[in-house]
């Protein structure tokens, strides 16, 4: 069996609504070349009443941000027995949560870099104080936001009021991370493989909203690897951009992996990770729903993979559907 009907849920109530909307327009075009009826659901509310009047095989959830990736919207589907694309409710609500997401790393043994939390509510002298034992520089990360807003790098101390008023428009509590200066590496996950790396080239100091969507200087190298042996891998791939060594490559690869494991996601993911100057590589986080355009991180993967847009969405669509047929065959057994 393989589903018919794809509800696409797009837009949102978050701040990345603009970006959902461009994600659910671009999944539903390639879904209808696929071959599939597909209806389009511009969610403006937590109880998307559109759906109790619908035939619906799977909803692929094209949501970012609040009510999309930190679990609401896949509890919502699941009480209307509607099965959905990506990872289930505590999967999401563990990748939302940056704070949550470190603490699993940290657990399970992965590496990912130093980092402190704070609160709107201490003092901004204590605050300093934290920071100081962490050391400078540091990033500071509202703990439940996407598409890198809120974020800014603080190497001086005097900017680091600033730093904490953007980032608490946010939310009253922030990750503060050891920054680690390195190459930025995204990997895609897809049915329990790691895609082809991609490496991020940023025309600024680090790939914020600005290098994400507007700025055309932002440069996506799909990774090589280079033939030979490893024993010169420091001196010879750490800071040739777009290439890795076959050992460092597949190390990022069984990282990202366990990464997306580690957290109980299901279907696909993006993780990303940096590389240091010295062969290490530190996790920052797992995207349980990334950007979905053409021009979108793993899309991009998929394509140097040889899967074509339109075949990375049929391709999620029918994981979530067969995942739907196991639980229930599962529960039927039961």
């Amino acid at each position: 069996m393989k589903p018919k009907n794809i509800a696409v849920l797009m837009g949102g109530i978050s701040t990345e609504r603009e970006v959902s909307l461009r994600s659910g327009n671009a999944v539903a075009k390639a879904l209808t070349e696929a071959g599939f009826n597909v209806s389009c659901i511009d969610v403006k509310d937590e109880k998307i009443e559109e759906l109790d009047h619908m035939e619906i095989d799977v909803a692929f959830i094209a949501l970012h941000g609040y009510f999309g990736e930190d679990g609401g919207v896949q509890e919502l589907l699941e009480s209307k027995g509607i099965p959905y694309t990506g990872s289930g409710i505590n999967a999401s609500k563990l990748a939302m949560d940056k704070l949550a997401t470190k603490k699993c790393f940290v657990e399970a043994g992965l590496t990912t870099p130093d980092y402190i939390t704070v609160t709107e509510f201490q003092e901004f002298t204590e605050i300093q104080l934290e920071i100081n034992k962490l050391g400078l520089p540091v990033v500071l990360k509202p703990t439940r936001n996407g598409s890198s807003i809120g974020i800014s790098i603080i190497k001086d101390i005097k900017n680091l009021q600033t730093g904490l008023e953007k980032a608490f428009e946010f939310g009253y509590e922030l990750l503060i991370e050891k920054y680690i200066k390195g190459r930025e590496l995204t990997l895609g996950i897809l049915d329990d493989k790691a895609l082809p790396i991609i490496e991020i080239k940023t025309a600024v100091e680090f790939y914020n909203y600005d290098a994400k969507y507007k700025d055309n200087r932002t440069e996506y190298l799909i990774v090589k690897t280079t033939s030979g042996n490893d024993k010169n891998t420091v001196e010879d791939f750490l800071n040739n951009t777009g290439y890795l060594s076959p050992s460092l490559y597949n190390e990022a690869q069984e990282l990202a992996l366990n990464a997306h494991k580690v957290l109980g996601c299901r279907g696909f993911s993006r993780v990303d990770m940096l590389l240091d100057n010295i062969g290490k590589f530190y996790l920052l986080e797992v995207n349980t729903i990334p950007g979905f355009t053409e021009k979108s991180l793993l899309p991009k993967a998929a394509k140097a993979a040889g899967m074509s847009f339109s075949s990375l969405c049929k391709k999620i669509a029918e994981l979530a559907f067969q995942n739907s047929l196991v639980t229930t065959d599962a529960s039927i057994q039961n």
